[in-house]
């Protein structure tokens, strides 16, 4: 389906052709007092990751991509990426690691992730914003250090090292933001 700026949105998807399919993080209408109209936006590549900015005329014209999301259960991790499997039609498919980004650090057997197809593509993933996970290893807080804002560095069950506040112990369930990576709260 053709659009044109006018119809752009945060968040929508649009198909560049040879240049790549992008989603708009921001746009801005700008009419200046001499000249036409443009339109500046900040675009993130949905396959690679990498954010543009990238200036259009008013009213120029390019194809809008419609992203089919799915929710896929995770069930293990092998050298080519994270299998998952739909939890309707029990298909099993290969997401690569590098599609799955910083959500791989994350997820558990079991957990359920959010996945984006352009057409049969796989081009990306959601993920909640924070998730609860179990600390393995740590090391334990040394009575009388109560340096405020102290931390140390505590191994989640998924591997993934976070930094934790000094009370934090072994065996405790902590709140993570997923986007950062860093601990909220004990759970």
């Amino acid at each position: 389906m053709a659009i044109n700026t006018s119809d752009f949105k945060n968040g929508m998807a649009i198909d560049l052709g040879s240049d790549g399919l992008y989603q708009i993080n921001e746009f801005q209408h700008v009419k200046p007092g001499k000249g036409g109209a443009f339109v500046r936006t900040t675009l993130r590549n949905m396959r690679t990751g990498a954010v543009v900015d990238r200036t259009f005329r008013a009213g120029e014209r390019m194809e809008r991509a419609f992203i089919e999301k799915r929710d896929q259960q995770f069930l293990y991790k092998d050298q080519d990426g994270f299998v998952v499997m739909d939890a309707e039609s029990y298909e099993q498919l290969t997401v690569p690691a590098e599609t799955m980004g910083d959500a791989g650090n994350y997820l558990r057997e079991g957990d359920t992730i959010t996945i984006q197809f352009y057409g049969d593509e796989i081009v990306g993933s959601d993920m909640s914003a924070s998730v609860e996970l179990t600390i393995t290893e740590t090391e334990p807080g040394v009575q009388g250090d109560r340096v405020s804002g102290a931390r140390k560095p505590a191994t989640l069950e998924t591997g993934l090292v976070i930094q934790v506040p000094l009370f934090v112990e072994q065996g405790d369930v902590v709140k993570v933001d997923t986007r950062s990576g860093e601990y909220i709260t004990r759970a």
